[in-house]
């Protein structure tokens, strides 16, 4: 790694609120930021894997440690939004990733996958400084502030982005019964945003489809196009 990467990491970990010891080694953060577009002999895949058993663990540690009194199904809801791909995604614009993510020419052209990108390379990031530390502190040190923003909006809205809670929702309150989700792999391909499909109905009427990285964020997709279609008034 050439002088002017190492300072460009350095800067990026300043602005996570994390200084490294001068003899650490920066090459995993390095490689966390290198993206598969990018054809070169690393890449960010094992981290972003190992990052995302992670992200979940750090996630319960902060419920934990801040929201103790939350029961067991009230975590789990307000975990599922701070470990989602939208809120990772949202967060790698937020500490401005794009400026020390390594991507090719045609992914960097491809503005409708920016997101996914976000999330994936804030996924390996986390993967990397858990590598990097040994532990969660500087996990936890980096997401704390911003978690808890997500968890403020979300005491005000617990259906906030939980678009399969408010579908049910509106279906018990219309006597309609509870929403049956389908969701099929459609793609191997790892991380892909279309990689499973979900249709959501009641009973013999298909209500909308999503697609997704995983078959949660596909049925969150299907349920908040059946919204959409149900209650098109309603700001989504």
């Amino acid at each position: 790694m050439n002088a002017e990467r190492h300072a460009q990491l350095l800067q990026f970990l300043q602005g996570l609120g994390l200084t490294a010891p001068a003899e650490m080694d920066l090459e995993r953060l390095d490689e966390a930021l290198t993206h598969t577009s990018a054809g070169l002999s690393v890449n960010h895949e094992k981290l972003e894997f190992l990052g995302d058993a992670v992200l979940r663990l750090a996630a319960s540690e902060f419920l934990e440690q801040h929201y103790p009194n939350l029961s067991v199904g009230q975590s789990s809801a307000l975990r599922a939004q701070l470990v989602s791909d939208r809120w990772l995604g949202e967060l790698g614009q937020a500490v401005d990733i794009d400026a020390v993510l390594r991507i090719g020419p045609t992914a960097a052209g491809d503005t409708s996958a920016r997101e996914t990108l976000r999330a994936e390379a804030c996924e390996a990031c986390i993967g990397a400084l858990y590598r990097l530390w040994g532990d969660l502190t500087p996990v936890l040190l980096w997401l704390t502030p911003h978690w808890q923003t997500t968890a403020k909006a979300f005491e005000a809205d617990p259906h906030l982005h939980n678009w399969k809670s408010a579908l049910q929702e509106w279906s018990q309150g219309q006597k309609r019964g509870l929403p049956d989700y389908r969701c099929q792999e459609v793609s191997q391909v790892h991380a892909d945003p279309r990689r499973f499909h979900c249709q959501v109905s009641l009973g013999k009427t298909t209500l909308g489809e999503g697609w997704g990285r995983s078959r949660r964020q596909a049925e969150q997709e299907a349920a908040r196009a059946s919204l959409q279609k149900l209650r098109p008034a309603q700001e989504s």
